[in-house]
Formats: C-alpha cells, sequence, structure tokens
C-alpha cells in the first residue's frame, strides 16, 4: 500500500503543511498512522478524508462540528443518522449560499451589461438615470 508524506498530501490538497498539522491537533485526523519516530503515513483514503473536511470546511462549518463528524464516522453505524442529517444542513446552508451568489451574479452581469453598451456608445450618458448606478461628480 503506497503512503504518502505531509508534504505531499499538502501540495495534493493545496493545502500547507502547517494546516495538517493544526487538522492533527484539532483531532480531525485521528485515521492518520505513524510511525514508531512519529512520522504521519497518509493513505490514499486519508487523503479522501481530507477531501471531504475541505468540503465542509468550504461551508463554514466550524472545526469543532468538523470534529463532531470525524468522531462520528469512528463510531460507525450508530452514527449514520447523525452524519446524514448534518450533511442534509450543510446542503441547506450552500443552497442559501448559492441563492445569495446567484443574486449577486445577477446585478454584475446588469453592471457588466451597463458599462458594455456605455463603453459601445463611448458614453455614460445613454443610460440616462439607470437607478442602479451611482452618481459620483466629475
Amino acid at each position: 500500500m503506497k503512503t504518502y508524506s505531509i508534504g505531499e498530501v499538502a501540495k495534493e490538497l493545496n493545502l500547507t503543511v502547517y494546516t495538517l498539522r493544526y487538522y492533527d491537533k484539532e483531532g480531525l485526523m485521528p485515521f492518520v498512522e505513524r510511525t514508531p519516530s512519529g512520522t504521519r503515513l497518509f493513505k490514499e483514503s486519508d487523503i479522501s478524508a481530507l477531501r471531504i473536511i475541505e468540503c465542509l470546511k468550504a461551508t463554514a462549518m466550524p472545526i469543532k462540528e468538523i470534529k463532531s463528524f470525524i468522531d462520528w464516522c469512528s463510531d460507525g453505524d450508530s452514527s449514520l443518522q447523525q452524519r446524514y442529517e448534518m450533511f442534509m444542513e450543510r446542503k441547506a446552508i450552500v443552497e442559501a449560499q448559492i441563492e445569495e451568489l446567484q443574486k449577486t451574479m445577477e446585478v454584475i452581469e446588469h453592471k457588466c451589461f451597463y458599462y458594455k453598451v456605455a463603453l459601445d456608445a463611448g458614453t455614460e450618458d445613454i443610460h440616462k438615470k439607470d437607478k442602479n448606478e451611482i452618481s459620483l461628480p466629475n
């Protein structure tokens, strides 16, 4: 079975070695084996688990809650319901974030159109009182 160093894993996941050490200190990597001298030996399954941790972090989930998830995974089947509910909650949070980002994108797309038309016309006057445009003194 192939193992990876902390540096290789950091590079693969686009993280710093410091971040991985922090995760370990916070109890997010109880699955990672160590050599007798203490060097971490990462397996493919460890990298997959770290990808899930990064996914949860991307949803703004606090480290403490990610640690609970890791603990539930260690508990096995008895925590399936908790893990399912946690991911359903994360799904709802991400859906709300997407909705907010979509609204932001609509404003940005409007402004791109606004400025493209103004550029093509050589003036902003073409828009005359666009209620979404900021009026600044010359």
